[in-house]
């Protein structure tokens, strides 16, 4: 008899930005823990991450319609399968088809937050989605306090980075410094502070911007209104194929998350991690969860966020001491190696998986028409009030 497994349901499928779900989907997939995979919506259009292959043909595409339509459709579809519990990816949408779903089975349910996902709901509501989980996987610190519930069953557990796919290159020959920024084009990333800092370096450099979104425009006419032509260029996004090269080509890696204007941040981003991986010193914004990564004058430089004159002074003192970015290069390379390697952190979040949703013993597995009509009929029918 085929071995209950996991359903996961994702949101979006495939989206470039998201590479942590990704590799964590990979994970679990890879090591035989899934019955069937789900996603609330399409993807994002772009070129897909490395590996994002190996899901796409197990990945079902949701029709579009409300929580208890797509619940109603996962049911059906999971009929004669054994299910051990619903994983969501994800705390809106996500978490709350797989509390439906999880419901109908009568199997238990938890979910994955990121950053803000976490704030797509109402704390209340958030409290209330973790305090009926199973388990609750928060990648940061940050996200983490975002449920406020003491009897909330979190469990930190780090987004990691591949370290065969990131590692130390040497360095470009200088002059100039070759400065970089990976990320979406979105407000939260704050590299219209960038910008503004880098009008204030006293040194020789460039600064290549890695992405897309919708903050392009604004972004080149900064450009254009500050000179900067002929030493900052956008260059559009990239996937993990070619990041590494784009770290191998840079000195420093610089991350000026901000809070944007709707109260959305980082948690601790990935580009942080890689750039580590990489070997190259990291200036970043002291926001969120970055300082669970970066220590000041240890592992790279912290500045406050949003102030590029101050980012631009932590700059300048990186440009005229090269043994600092050699020492903060080799001590984040370390960090890196021993708390984010992707093969441990995968590893842990397949094994609590594994035990959390063991731990129930019962299993749902659905045998005839007759019983997907009785619960797509309690599904669907709206809850009383």
């Amino acid at each position: 008899m085929k071995r209950p497994g996991i359903v996961l349901i994702l949101s979006g499928f495939p989206r470039r930005s998201e590479t942590f779900a990704l590799q964590e989907a990979l994970a679990l997939y890879r090591r035989g823990l899934l019955t069937a995979i789900f996603a609330t919506k399409s993807g994002d259009g772009l070129p897909p991450q490395p590996g994002c292959e190996e899901l796409l043909a197990q990945v079902q595409l949701l029709p579009a319609g409300a929580v208890e339509e797509q619940a109603a459709v996962i049911v059906q579809r999971l009929i004669g399968e054994p299910v051990a519990g619903i994983h969501a990816y994800f705390a809106h949408t996500p978490t709350a088809v797989a509390m439906q779903v999880a419901q109908e089975l009568g199997v238990p349910y938890g979910f994955s937050m990121h950053a803000k996902d976490a704030r797509k709901v109402t704390p209340a509501e958030l409290n209330r989605r973790a305090r009926g989980a199973a388990c609750v996987v928060a990648c940061n610190p940050d996200v983490a306090r975002a449920v406020t519930d003491p009897n909330a069953p979190i469990r930190m557990i780090s987004h990691g980075v591949d370290l065969e796919r990131f590692s130390p290159q040497p360095l470009p020959a200088e002059p100039p410094l070759r400065l970089l920024a990976v990320g979406r084009l979105v407000e939260k990333k704050g590299f219209d502070t960038l910008l503004r800092a880098v009008t204030n370096l006293k040194f020789p450099y460039t600064l290549s911007i890695i992405g897309d979104g919708p903050e392009k425009a604004h972004l080149g006419a900064l450009i254009e209104q500050f000179g900067l032509q002929e030493r900052v260029s956008l260059h559009g996004g990239v996937t993990h194929a070619e990041l590494p090269n784009a770290y191998a080509q840079a000195h420093i890696v610089v991350v000026p998350s901000v809070v944007d204007r709707s109260g959305d941040r980082d948690g601790l981003p990935n580009v942080l991690l890689e750039a580590l991986a990489c070997g190259r010193p990291v200036v970043a914004s002291d926001i969120a969860a970055i300082d669970s990564a970066i220590s000041h004058d240890a592992t790279g430089l912290l500045t406050p966020p949003g102030e590029p004159v101050a980012l631009a002074a932590a700059l300048n003192r990186l440009a005229g001491r090269p043994d600092l970015r050699a020492a903060l290069a080799l001590n984040g390379y370390q960090l890196v190696a021993r708390k984010f390697d992707l093969q441990d952190c995968s590893s842990r979040f397949c094994g609590l998986i594994e035990k959390i949703y063991k731990l129930e013993p019962k299993a749902a597995t659905l045998r005839s028409v007759a019983d997907i009509a009785i619960i797509q009929e309690r599904v669907m029918t709206p809850a009383r009030s």
